[in-house]
């Protein structure tokens, strides 16, 4: 944010400053053009001051008639002047009244006051003329001479101005915009990939950066950013290092406990013999022990089987914490890479969740082709693990469980998908449920809520998109793994 705004106010600042002295120039240079064009004028006046005596020499003698027009005779310089600004120039003789006796009508008007010459401006067929008119004597007596000229500069100093100064200047800015734009972009983009690069970083890429790739003025803060991220990897790294030990160290006890626990329930669940000589029922030692004084306790068989899902879950809590650890475990992106057959991998999870399925009588089958993908077997395994036994206890009995693997129908990228018919997901759950600890409300199966937060973190272990969507029929979920191209 604070880039950006640095990015924009260095913009508005640039543009201003260019922007202000084009502006200035382009004004300055109007006045010159406009002096320039008034310059001009003047030198059109005083041609025009000299071109009129040569019209006035041009009649040579009055008409045949005293209503006839007088005989004119266009002298050379006058013609020329005349052929040179055809559409520019229009002349006309006319008597004392003011009657065009030759040339164009439109110069009719009221004839000088005096023999000085009067200079006027006026707009015919949307060209501005300079008038002159003079009374002048000549071989049909004294008569008003008028000549009109149209490429007078002064007239067009207007669209002159604007074709060759106001027009080249306004294009000047509207490049001069994009030309700061691109410098400032350029000047800043070292800046702007440093930005670019925390913002594209994952939570778990803590490494340093290269300082030496900064500028100057931005090392210091490279530096700043380096020993923030070593105290925050530390941290998360002690962090990690407790949940590891914690749950290896929880591994084993849970392991002995489960083991007991679960004799005792398969004990509970053996029917219960009866005395054939006295007709009393005899209870499974390990459960009631008889005659062996005040410290016997007798255990119900609903208590045992609770104890056993208690520990169970504890104890599957204890492997989903550390398969956490290691899925977002600082370095994995440094360990080599195996080739893992997607295929093998389907079928190696099928068999292992084969009886839990056909327990449940659901449905567990493959939809497979043989595709290979660059990964850590070990965490595909349980990745693919989490997603077939979620799919399991979600999916009523009776229902349908399916492994999948393969490429898109594009035939691009490679992927991994578990889908069943059980209640689906919501698609305001869809991101809710990658949590950790998170379980979706009315949740009837137990569960710590950490197996699809595994998934998630192996996910992005991997580079690859998390998709959660409806099953291809419309009721159930569906989960896919797709992995980098």
């Amino acid at each position: 944010m604070q880039l950006a705004t640095m990015s924009s106010g260095l913009q508005r600042r640039l543009l201003l400053l260019l922007l202000v002295p084009l502006c200035l120039l382009a004004g300055v240079s109007a006045w010159f053009d406009y002096r320039y064009a008034d310059a001009a004028a003047l030198q059109q006046d005083r041609q025009l001051l000299k071109l009129v005596p040569l019209l006035a020499d041009s009649v040579i003698a009055k008409g045949k008639t005293f209503d006839a027009p007088p005989v004119l005779l266009m002298a050379p310089v006058i013609a020329e002047f005349l052929r040179d600004r055809v559409g520019l120039s229009a002349f006309c003789i006319a008597d004392l009244e003011g009657q065009v006796l030759l040339g164009h009508d439109w110069l009719s008007g009221l004839p000088p006051t005096t023999r000085e010459p009067e200079f006027a401006s006026a707009e015919q067929g949307g060209v501005t003329y300079r008038i002159v008119s003079q009374r002048l004597q000549t071989a049909a007596g004294e008569l008003v001479v008028r000549l009109a000229d149209g490429s007078d500069p002064r007239q067009q100093w207007v669209k002159l101005v604007l074709l060759k100064v106001l027009l080249p200047n306004l294009v000047l800015m509207v490049l001069g915009v994009f030309v700061v734009n691109w410098a400032v972009r350029q000047a800043l983009r070292p800046l702007l990939d440093l930005k670019e690069a925390v913002e594209q970083r994952s939570p778990s890429d803590l490494s340093a950066m290269d300082v030496q790739a900064s500028p100057e003025e931005v090392r210091p803060l490279v530096q700043s950013l380096n020993r923030l991220f070593g105290l925050v990897n530390a941290q998360a790294e002690s962090q990690r290092r407790f949940v590891t030990d914690a749950a290896h160290q929880l591994r084993t006890p849970l392991a002995g406990l489960q083991a007991q626990v679960e004799a005792w329930a398969q004990a509970a669940s053996m029917p219960v013999a009866t005395c054939s000589s006295c007709g009393e029922f005899i209870q499974n030692s390990l459960l009631a022990p008889v005659n062996k004084g005040p410290a016997a306790i007798s255990i119900g068989v609903d208590q045992i089987r609770r104890l056993r899902d208690a520990t169970r879950r504890t104890s599957q809590l204890a492997n989903q914490l550390l398969a956490l650890s290691r899925a977002d475990a600082h370095g994995l992106d440094q360990q080599p890479l195996q080739t893992v057959d997607l295929k093998e991998l389907c079928e190696t999870l099928l068999e292992a969740h084969l009886d839990a399925a056909t327990a449940k009588q659901i449905d567990l089958g493959l939809d497979v082709q043989a595709v290979q993908v660059a990964g850590h077997a070990w965490l595909l395994r349980e990745l693919l693990g989490n997603l077939t036994d979620n799919a399991l206890k979600y999916t009523p009995a009776g229902g349908v469980v399916t492994l999948r693997c393969g490429r898109m129908p594009d035939g691009g990228a490679a992927f991994l998908e578990v889908e069943d018919n059980g209640p689906g997901v919501p698609v305001e759950e869809r991101q809710r449920v990658l949590a950790r600890f998170y379980r979706m409300p009315g949740t009837a199966s137990q569960g710590n809520g950490l197996g699809l937060a595994i998934v998630d973190e192996i996910a992005r272990a991997h580079h690859g998109l998390l998709v959660v969507g409806n099953a291809r029929e419309g009721r159930g979920a569906r989960f896919t793994l797709v992995f980098p191209v």
